[in-house]
């Protein structure tokens, strides 16, 4: 496969890190904040929406409460997300870390994710791995679905043969659409049917770039 792709775009959550402890720490400080009775947010309340536009994962956390206290979590969950993951980080999935260096000297690297605006320069500040993506977009960027922000980061940096890398049926939607072949990452949040490449952990996706 090492041959076939001139490029890899990453989706975020799930495919390179986690950090749903985190965010459940974010959004509990916004309830508690601003007085809102709702049961305590868990990590996995978080990771059961990860890879959603933002809006849509508070929406379907927060079933049941009113629109107006909707909007407040919304609007301050996106800065609290990215202050708590600031100080906390999240936690790199085995091998990212030591592997991704080798694999950014051997294809361009991306990113595409369904995150609010900032997250990913957070992950890039809290990581250290600014040098080793080309680019990336996000739905807090753009208000676009992935689809659209995945064929747009393709065409402004003239990509001709990319593999899109990701976990979730979103991810393999976003490639489909734009006739691009994917990898599932089977270690992440979410299911795949009949992806082009399944791996089961970051190695071995690496080691197929770097035969």
């Amino acid at each position: 496969m090492n041959s076939t792709f001139d490029s890899i775009v990453f989706d975020l959550d799930g495919t390179l890190w986690d950090t749903c402890p985190s965010c459940a720490i974010a959004w509990n400080n916004v309830l508690k904040r601003n007085g809102i009775q709702f049961r305590p947010i868990t990590a996995e309340d978080v990771r059961a929406v990860t890879g959603k536009p933002h809006e849509t994962c508070i929406r379907e956390t927060f079933l049941g409460l009113p629109e107006d206290l909707i909007q407040i979590i919304f609007a301050q969950t996106i800065e609290e997300d990215n202050r708590v993951v600031r100080e906390r980080g999240g936690e790199l999935y085995p091998s990212v870390r030591d592997r991704l260096p080798h694999l950014a000297r051997k294809v361009p690297l991306f990113i595409v994710s369904n995150c609010q605006a900032g997250y990913i320069e957070t992950f890039m500040e809290w990581t250290g791995f600014h040098s080793l993506f080309r680019d990336f977009e996000c739905w807090g960027n753009t208000g676009k679905p992935k689809t659209d922000n995945l064929r747009s980061l393709v065409l402004r940096n003239n990509l001709r043969k990319p593999l899109m890398v990701g976990d979730a049926e979103g991810d393999q939607k976003a490639a489909r659409d734009c006739e691009i072949p994917f990898a599932f990452v089977q270690y992440g949040f979410g299911k795949c049917q009949n992806p082009d490449y399944s791996y089961q952990n970051f190695d071995d996706l690496v080691s197929e770039f770097l035969k």
